[in-house]
């Protein structure tokens, strides 16, 4: 059975962040799955549909798959790059900030 894979990298933004929204989708058919990105209020929810739809893109396009009967098999989020700031703070001292970044795999298979 072929599946079609998406993927996002270092996307800025918190992995934790974005695994609250990849695990409300995995699992369900693409349908639904674009149906609960769009009306979700996570900011991060619009980036992850658009890589949902172009694992949807690759799978029509390069497997002939039908786009009706497609379901997220996979959804993973993985750390990226971390991005060390310093922010001065009182009497001299300095506190790091870390600016994260995360990758987004999206996994595609026609239902059974």
């Amino acid at each position: 059975m072929s599946e079609a894979v998406a993927r996002l990298r270092n996307l800025p933004v918190s992995p934790t962040k974005v695994r609250l929204v990849v695990d409300q989708i995995r699992g369900n058919r693409v349908e639904n799955a674009l149906h609960t990105l769009e009306f979700s209020k996570k900011r991060v929810a619009h980036s992850v549909r658009e890589l949902l739809k172009s694992a949807v893109a690759n799978a029509e396009n390069n497997f002939g798959m039908d786009v009706d009967t497609l379901v997220v098999s996979q959804a993973c989020v993985d750390k990226g790059t971390v991005m060390k700031r310093f922010r001065p703070r009182a009497r001299g001292r300095a506190s790091r900030i870390l600016k994260r970044s995360c990758h987004v795999t999206i996994t595609v298979r026609a239902a059974e």
